[in-house]
């Protein structure tokens, strides 16, 4: 029990903190965490009046003003508040037995029989608390320090928290998993990466162990207004993304062509169908391809997103000649039916719907793909060669013949963290070796020039990166070999 009495400035600060507590092998005692705390309570007389004194009593600063606490209280005593009796509960400087802790609003208020200053003792226990102030109990000092800290950061998919802890975890990870699950109501099961993604599997999925809740990874995400299942266990999925698959999904115009070549599940390719955009969307791992295939009927885009299941490599030129051959077959897709009711009055004041007028509208296939992306950090970049050719004997469809442009590339990969743009110059050099065009940074729009947008950390000296360019005239009318 914390007491006031002689309490310092510094003992103020440690009051709202859990008591201190360690972790037994085995068993996490939630009752250590119990604390009460001795504070002062003010009983307000009319009830009309609860807003005015905490209005007063907040600008007093003598208003308890504490993280997760409400200082509205009912009256301690159950007779007072089985009358709907209030208090509000006061700064721990404030005592109710030392007169000399009182602020001349206080003290006005009680001599005016306006409040009672009464003790009040609050209780805390293990629900009150957040993840980071249980482990900062539980976790010794050694395995942590100021680059590392506490283990919080994790992957969400649906009900499943995927941790990559640091080895020197590695003996708390049944405590950590237990107590994440605790703070998270949404998370019913924990599991610890044990391999980097793609060491076990050229489809980016990852060895893991079970640390909490249930086996069960068949999940169900909502990301970008979408609806996403999948076993988290057999496709790539990282919540940290969502962002990127936003910014990206948001250059589509409706009515472009998009290909996808490491679609994943959809995150790109689902929510740039629902705004219109038509996407050839490929992923090279058949469960991300059933999941895709699932996800695109889901979330009732089957108009405008296609899932293949091929290599990325030869996926690339086949995807134009896919569009294009759609486009030449006046295939498209039907815009939603717009209802429109109209009412007309009749004598008896009533209304009656006339014949709705209902107009369907027709969206061709553009016979060319205007954005590929490449998300497949770890070798995307050596995929780059199979542009050559991409539209070879087309030329009659860019410029200077039309107004379409050569299609950009959206293409990410990882570099060492460094200062300045060295990253980025030599993401450039590596783009240019791959795809036999010079490439540096700069503009996109402009010829032979890359913008290059740091996504993400995904380890303190690695970096995840996007390069964005148009496809230089010298590769996409190349001849194919």
């Amino acid at each position: 029990m914390a007491d006031l009495a002689t309490a310092t400035e510094e003992d103020m600060s440690q009051l709202f903190l859990p008591p201190a507590a360690r972790y037994t092998i085995g068993v996490l005692d939630r009752a250590l965490f119990a604390k009460t705390i001795n504070l002062a309570a003010v009983s307000i007389a009319d009830k009309k009046k609860i807003a005015h004194w905490r209005q007063s009593l907040h600008r007093d600063k003598t208003l308890l003003a504490a993280e997760r606490v409400s200082c509205v209280i009912a009256h301690p005593d159950q007779t007072l508040a089985s009358q709907g009796t209030r208090c509000l509960l006061l700064d721990p400087k404030v005592r109710p037995k030392a007169p000399d802790t009182w602020t001349p609003l206080i003290r006005d208020g009680i001599e005016k029989q306006e409040l009672g200053i009464i003790p009040y003792d609050l209780s805390l226990d293990y629900n009150f608390w957040t993840y980071e102030e249980v482990m900062r109990c539980l976790l010794p000092l050694e395995p942590r320090d100021e680059n590392d800290g506490i283990p919080a950061g994790f992957n969400q998919a649906g009900h499943v928290a995927h941790l990559n802890l640091r080895e020197q975890f590695f003996p708390y990870k049944k405590l950590i998993a237990e107590v994440l699950i605790d703070k998270n109501p949404s998370v019913r099961t924990v599991i610890n990466k044990v391999a980097n993604v793609g060491t076990e599997s050229e489809f980016r999925t990852f060895a893991y162990e079970l640390l909490a809740g249930d086996e069960n990874l068949n999940v169900e995400a909502r990301e970008n207004e979408c609806v996403f299942q999948f076993d988290y266990a057999k496709v790539y999925w990282n919540s940290k993304l969502e962002g990127e698959h936003r910014r990206l999904v948001h250059l589509f115009k409706p009515g472009e062509v998009v290909c996808d070549l490491m679609a994943g599940i959809g995150p790109f390719a689902v929510p740039a169908g629902k705004r219109g955009v038509f996407v050839w969307a490929n992923d090279y791992n058949p469960e991300s391809y059933r999941s895709l295939d699932l996800n695109i009927q889901r979330n009732k885009v089957t108009q405008y997103v296609r899932a293949f299941n091929e290599d990325g490599r030869t996926f690339v030129r086949k995807a134009a000649d896919l569009v294009y051959a759609a486009s030449t077959s006046g295939e498209h897709a039907v815009a939603k039916e717009k209802r429109s009711s109209k009412h007309r009055q009749q004598k008896n004041g009533e209304k009656t719907a006339q014949a709705s007028n209902l107009e369907q509208q027709r969206i061709p296939i553009p016979p060319t793909i205007s954005h590929f992306v490449m998300n497949l950090p770890a070798t995307a970049i050596t995929f780059l060669s199979h542009y050559r050719g991409l539209y070879a004997r087309h030329e009659q469809l860019f410029e200077p013949y039309t107004t379409t442009k050569l299609p950009m590339v959206h293409v990410h990969c990882f570099a060492a963290k460094a200062e300045g743009e060295a990253p980025m110059l030599d993401i450039c050099d590596r783009i240019t070796t791959e795809l036999g065009a010079p490439i540096k940074l700069g503009d996109p729009e402009k010829p032979g020039e890359a913008a290059v947008l740091e996504v993400r950390a995904v380890a303190p000296n690695k970096r995840m990166f996007c390069a964005s360019f148009r496809i230089p005239t010298e590769v996409a009318f190349a001849s194919r070999e």
